[in-house]
């Protein structure tokens, strides 16, 4: 099915669950992990029969950020994967969610540290449940580097201006409740259960219609930075085509007849 050694990839029903899998390591992000991970957006995209994606972690973290002594220059794990990098030097980018918006919705289950490039990568998910002892936090500015990974551009857009500036400029730990808070994640459950909880959510979203939950996710980005006015108009363009879809006949048929929708992607 895919992966790597530091990615495994697994179905859960209609669900892809893609496992950052170093935990020796925290999870930091080696060549190895990013190859895994733009392979498996791109695995997720590719089949109709995912209809969404959890991104978690393996042995209680989430992720750590960058392997630190790769950017020191001592070396990354995965020489092996350094072809890809070459042939695609945007690849970790796309890994990271900085350059790549999968079309299936993302939800983050995380455990543990969900820090610098960690935390960065959550700001590409679409939906993010948290255990109670997980941590946040974006420490580049500690170490005296910059959150290249978009949060300087993104966080201001999911959060409160002045939460923003404060996570990026003293650089210290948020816990989950501090972090939802202020609506970088939505759910806090009890440590262990996010997986669970995620997964939950998925199978909610999986038993919609596939081209509907589609189609909103992609308005909803798409019509973020547009004024009202243009992102009205371009919500008619993406949503009156789904009203012709098979699915969506399906939808008021079963409706109509008290029976669970079959949607078939017509």
């Amino acid at each position: 099915m895919g992966g790597t050694e530091h990615l495994t990839v697994r179905r859960e029903g209609a669900t892809l669950v893609l496992t950052l899998n170093r935990p020796e390591a925290r999870n930091a992000l080696s060549l190895s992990m990013l190859v895994g991970l733009y392979d498996g957006w791109l695995a997720a995209d590719a089949d109709d029969t995912v209809r969404s994606v959890v991104l978690t972690g393996a042995g209680g973290a989430f992720c750590a950020g960058m392997d630190l002594k790769a950017l020191a220059g001592r070396g990354m794990e995965g020489e092996a994967h350094r072809d890809r990098l070459k042939a695609d030097p945007d690849l970790h980018w796309k890994a990271m969610l900085r350059h790549h918006r999968p079309r299936k919705p993302v939800i983050a289950a995380v455990e543990g540290p969900c820090v610098a490039g960690g935390t960065e990568i959550l700001q590409g998910t679409d939906i993010r449940v948290a255990g109670e002892s997980a941590t946040f936090g974006l420490f580049e500015v500690r170490r005296a580097l910059f959150p290249i990974g978009g949060s300087t551009v993104r966080l201001q857009r999911q959060i409160p201006r002045t939460h923003a500036l404060e996570m990026l400029l003293t650089g210290r730990p948020y816990t989950a409740r501090e972090a939802a808070g202020i609506g970088l994640i939505g759910h806090v459950v009890p440590d262990g259960t996010a997986l669970t909880k995620a997964l939950e959510i998925a199978e909610q979203i999986n038993a919609c219609g596939p081209l509907a939950v589609e189609a909103v996710k992609a308005s909803v980005y798409e019509s973020a930075e547009m004024t009202e006015t243009d992102g009205l108009a371009a919500e008619l363009a993406r949503g009156w085509p789904v009203f012709d879809t098979a699915d969506a006949k399906e939808g008021a048929r079963a409706f109509a007849e008290k029976r669970p929708p079959v949607y078939r992607r017509a």
